[in-house]
Order: C-alpha cells, then structure tokens, then sequence
C-alpha cells in the first residue's frame, strides 16, 4: 500500500519526469505535510532508531568532558555559546550540561545555551528533556542565527540526515541517479542525463565497474562550510558524529530504517527515516577549506575509551547491584565496541577548531 507521500511523488514524476535522489531524500524527511521529521518523533525506542545519547548517558557526559578541555586549551573565555544542531529529544545536551557545570563551573554559569531545532515537536520535547537548564536555551531555526562570540559546537548524527546526490557508472560516465516510475506504477531508480565532473571522481574512477554508485554531498559540506567559516571568525571548536567513512570512495549508502529494522528506501517515503553514510575526508576538507584547523578523525570507540568512558562507567556502576553494573558495561559494548550491532567503528568523530590546538584524545598536529 503506497504511503500518502509515495502518492505525492508519482504524481510529481507524471508530471514533471523523474526526480534526483536529493530532491527524493529531501522530499522524504521534510515534505511540510508528510514529511519524515515533520509527523513524528522517531528517537528512542519507541521510534525508528535509538541515537548514542538514548543509549547511555556516559555518550553526553564525554562529549561534556571534551568540550570542556578545547575550551580550557582555548584559553578559558568567559563569553561562550554552547550549541548543538539537531539534538534530538535533549538528552546529550542534558549530560553534556550535568557535566560541564561539575568540571568547570564558571563555563556554565556564563555561557549562553543553544539548540538549533526546526521542529516545534521536537522543541517541547527538549524543552522537558532539559529541566532545569531549559530556561537558560534559546532555540534557533538555523546555525546562522547563533549570536556572534565564541562557539563550543556539537553535532551527533546531524550530517546523515542531509540529502545526498548519486551517480552511477555507465557505458558513457557517470550519470545522476534519478527516482522515476516502472511500468507497474512503482518508484524505482534510474540514470539521468546530467553528469559529474570527473575531478570530483577518486582517481580509479575509470576502473570501476558499469552500475557503481558515486555519492557526493555538496549540502552537507556547504553546512560545514557555515560552521567553519563562523568558527574561524569567533573562534571555538566543534565536534561532528555521524556514521560513514574517513576515506572518499565508492558505493551505495542509501537506507532507510522503519522501527529500528532496514527497509528498501524506496519502499515508504515519509514513514521511514532516509540516511546515508558521512564522508568524513570530505567534511574535513571542507571545515579546512573554510579557515579551520582539523584536529583529527577518530573512530567513535576510540573516541570514548580515549575520555575515559571505562573509569567513568566504573564509577557509575559502583554500589550498584550486579544487574545494573552489567547493563553499564552493555551500553559502553554497545557505544565503544566494534561489530554487529555496536557503534564503536562504523560511527566516526571529527574535530575541527579555529587554533592549532592539540586537543585529546586526537593526535598532536604535526
């Protein structure tokens, strides 16, 4: 049975022909009446997908911690602004506040709190979410609205969630993959006319086999370029999590997820949510291209066990009964580990700032 939008879109690609996948992938998650984010509340486990934050709350007190020491590296200054774009129900800014008030006080008690958040269903969300902090926040629609000033920024799976193109090899290139209708009515996916520079290609491009998939992001790095630029003129750090890859390659990410399980991405367009894999080199070379110093890229895991999330889940769990104390060291498997199911190495960590800061646990700069 085709959702409400899937009947939007044929009625479009009757009329107008075939439809990218970015205009697909964008019509899916924000279409005003029937899109993905705009029905719904998909976090947790209720939704569709659990984030790193709803795991545990040791993912937001880390990113706390980390936070804290790029802006003691930074020198300390008293006017910040702390922001999270896309923040879900609340949750990791919640921990990330519980913790930054502990280890540095005077940060919290002088910074102004920002969320950058569309959805007003979201926002009440956030705004219980977040207690006793929610009338220090001020919610924006956009990065660009942030007051002018110093900038302790985090992003956990924002980058994801913002529409990709994709080419696909043929005999003559590589063509965008477009979004039409099959003789059954259905949607399916097909090769347009419009090409790709090919300098945009790895350089093995021409290798690769008939039917390879090429994805690139120009949204996705014009966003970093706004963080960048921004950061560069005021000064502070930020911090992007999101699945993907460090290496720009080859390959169709594309998928949906609908009640915590894969489905086809075509299959139910406004009920499933529609992500795909972040090219980390990419964004990095973006935040670079935009003034920014790129302290490094990290997998999540060694991410967290670099911050000490094992001490902190040690911590945690003592006094505790056995029951909880295992669930403790379930939720850092889950958060740190690697292999089926766990998000230590398919999630990946970038650090990007305005010095030359040696921030931990990234490597010092050369």
């Amino acid at each position: 049975m085709p959702t409400p939008l899937a009947h939007k879109i044929k009625a479009l690609i009757r009329v107008n022909g075939p439809i990218s996948v970015t205009d697909y992938f964008a019509l899916c998650l924000a279409d005003p009446e029937h899109g993905y984010y705009r029905t719904r509340d998909p976090f947790g486990r209720a939704g569709d997908f659990v984030t790193a934050p709803e795991v545990s709350q040791l993912f937001g007190e880390m990113i706390g911690i980390f936070l804290v020491h790029a802006w003691q590296k930074h020198g300390g200054p008293t006017d910040v602004r702390i922001a999270e774009i896309g923040p879900g129900r609340g949750t990791m800014m919640a921990d990330m506040l519980r913790v930054i008030a502990k280890l540095a006080p005077q940060l919290y008690e002088h910074a102004t709190i920002h969320l950058i958040e569309t959805s007003p269903k979201l926002r009440a969300v956030q705004h219980e979410t977040l207690g006793m902090h929610a009338a220090r926040i001020t919610w924006h629609d956009s990065f660009e609205e942030l007051p002018d000033g110093f900038v302790l920024l985090a992003a956990n799976e924002l980058f994801d969630a913002i529409p990709i193109r994709q080419f696909i090899k043929t005999p003559s290139g590589f063509r965008e993959r477009m979004v039409g209708l099959d003789a059954n009515d259905d949607l399916t996916f097909a090769a347009g006319v419009a090409g790709l520079d090919p300098a945009l290609l790895p350089e093995h491009h021409k290798n690769v086999p008939n039917g390879t998939i090429f994805e690139i992001a120009p949204a996705r790095e014009a966003v970093m370029a706004t963080i960048g630029e921004r950061i560069a003129r005021f000064g502070g750090t930020a911090l992007a999590i999101d699945y993907g890859h460090f290496v720009t390659g080859f390959g169709d990410t594309l998928q949906a997820v609908l009640k915590h399980d894969f489905d086809p991405p075509l299959a139910h367009p406004g009920e499933a949510d529609l992500t795909s894999h972040v090219d980390f080199e990419r964004l990095a070379g973006a935040a670079a291209a935009a003034g920014l110093h790129v302290h490094g890229m990290l997998h999540q895991g060694d991410f967290l066990v670099g911050l000490g999330i094992g001490e902190r889940a040690s911590a945690l769990g003592r006094h505790r009964d056995e029951a909880t104390q295992q669930s403790i060291l379930n939720d850092v498997a889950r958060l740190a580990g690697s292999g089926a199911g766990k998000m230590g190495d398919l999630f990946k960590v970038l650090a990007v700032g305005s010095a030359p800061l040696s921030l931990f646990p990234f490597r010092k700069p050369d």
